[in-house]
């Protein structure tokens, strides 16, 4: 072989490494990673599945004693619906919001124990690292959705079970966990220390459930709250699951979608951009 064949050949192998790739190529890159750590956390839950039975305690109560409670003392207005069946979706939304919120602990777990450096010293785009623990939590989220589903059909609750109502639902729960996870993430980046995320944790929780249309509706709330459950996501969320598993139709589906998607992506690239500084 000459010489010039060689360097023919070694420009060859070289051209590829050094060149800049296409868009479709970042885009399967992307997702390949975030499917890969998708899998990571998947794997994790499967590993210790405890914390399915332990997470699945606080729906089950408040469907159980609380919903079952108000549903004979008829102390809320919810129309020719039963409270048990018009909280279900909300209990679906308030325990996927309880298990993403706290996800950004995972990222601070990563980092003390040195596992967060080698993933980003992974070759795959550092959004996928986002993209993929969001999907995990999703993952998690699901496993709430069978758990509530089934406590339903033991209470009775007369849901609208189809084929488009629990696909749909499905898909709300993990989009909407996805979000929250994000949230998390960006809060764990800002607050570094496990302390500090608990205390933010608990603190947004329950404002965020109770300023939403998760157990009552927004018609009987004042003026001030109705203006604050209009700028939270998780009404946004509850009602895509009420409309799919309560009422059948979902008359402002679409807007609730675009929202919730637009809000996915926001906060997802804002992450993306973030993610490094965790490990500072």
């Amino acid at each position: 072989m000459t010489s010039g064949n060689c360097v023919g050949a070694r420009a060859a192998l070289v051209e590829p490494l050094v060149r800049r790739p296409s868009l479709f190529e970042q885009v399967i890159a992307y997702i390949r990673g975030a499917l890969v750590v998708a899998e990571i956390e998947i794997r994790k839950l499967r590993h210790d599945p405890t914390e399915l039975f332990t997470r699945a305690v606080q729906p089950a109560l408040w469907l159980v004693v609380f919903g079952q409670a108000l549903s004979h003392i008829r102390a809320i207005p919810t129309g020719n619906i039963d409270y048990l069946t018009f909280m279900t979706p909300g209990i679906l939304a308030q325990s996927l919001m309880f298990i993403s919120i706290f996800y950004g602990l995972t990222i601070i777990w990563d980092r003390d124990q040195g596992i967060l450096s080698k993933f980003l010293a992974m070759p795959v785009p550092r959004s996928s690292f986002v993209t993929g623990k969001a999907l995990g939590a999703g993952v998690r989220a699901l496993s709430q959705a069978f758990v509530i589903f089934i406590l339903a059909l033991l209470l009775g609750v007369k849901l609208h079970w189809s084929v488009v109502g629990v696909i749909g639902s499905l898909l709300t729960v993990v989009v909407g966990a996805s979000f929250f996870a994000t949230i998390s993430f960006l809060v764990a980046i800002g607050l570094k220390t496990r302390e500090r995320f608990m205390g933010f944790g608990q603190v947004i929780t329950m404002p965020l459930f109770f300023a939403s249309n998760a157990i009552y509706p927004i018609s009987i709330m004042p003026g001030w709250l109705q203006a604050i459950s209009l700028v939270n996501p998780l009404t946004y969320i509850v009602d895509l699951l009420r409309g799919y598993l309560v009422t059948g139709s979902t008359p402002g589906a679409l807007l609730d979608w675009s929202l919730l998607l637009l809000a996915l992506v926001i906060v997802q690239v804002i992450a993306g951009r973030t993610y490094h500084r965790v490990v500072l």
